[in-house]
């Protein structure tokens, strides 16, 4: 695929946000299918859970000090520059944004809103079977953590949701914009506007 005069191949994407993005998503998926249809006791689940907590840990910290693509401050952007960007959205040429676009950024603070908040219900969670409890269940009292299981099983639902709508958006930058958005998170090379 040639790229118009305008763009510049460069190294975006550094490996340790790269391990990251690829383990997030491994560990999603695993753990929700083991949250539908996994065995009675939610040990894996449990563990993996733990795993995803340490990642979005990483994650938070990596925003604030890795390399300058990974850090809020240079992807997060005010309204008018996402109304901006919706607007040119349908365009079917390539985007090349240096980095997380203006909706991507979103879509980065949203799915780690939802996925520390569904870590922090399931570690409150009591489902009253004496085997799945989590292990702050007792610290927030009865009725908090019997409400947790709800909250859990909704967010599992957002969290599908969220990962469909992101499936969908690689999609379509890929056979609309003409877009390749999956292997820049391979090799860490993307196509970017030249500034």
């Amino acid at each position: 695929m040639s790229q118009p005069d305008h763009s510049q191949r460069v190294r975006v994407w550094d490996p340790a946000l790269r391990i990251f993005h690829w383990l997030l998503a491994i560990l999603v998926i695993s753990n929700w299918l083991l949250g539908q249809f996994g065995p009675n006791v939610m040990t894996l689940h449990f563990w993996l859970g733990y795993a995803i907590a340490g990642l979005l840990v990483f994650r938070i910290i990596w925003g604030f000090v890795g390399p300058e693509a990974a850090r809020f401050t240079s992807f997060l952007r005010g309204p008018r520059a996402i109304w901006d960007y919706i607007r040119h959205m349908g365009r079917r040429e390539p985007s090349n944004w240096p980095g997380h676009n203006p909706l991507g950024a979103l879509s980065v603070v949203a799915m780690i809103a939802v996925l520390a908040l569904q870590v922090g219900t399931g570690l409150v969670s009591d489902p009253e079977d004496f085997i799945n409890v989590g292990p702050f269940a007792a610290d927030v009292g009865a009725t908090v953590s019997r409400k947790a299981v709800g909250w859990h099983h909704l967010g599992g639902t957002v969290i599908l949701l969220l990962v469909l709508l992101h499936v969908a958006t690689i999609l379509f930058y890929r056979f609309w914009k003409n877009e390749d958005l999956v292997r820049p998170m391979l090799t860490g090379w993307k196509w970017v506007r030249r500034r």
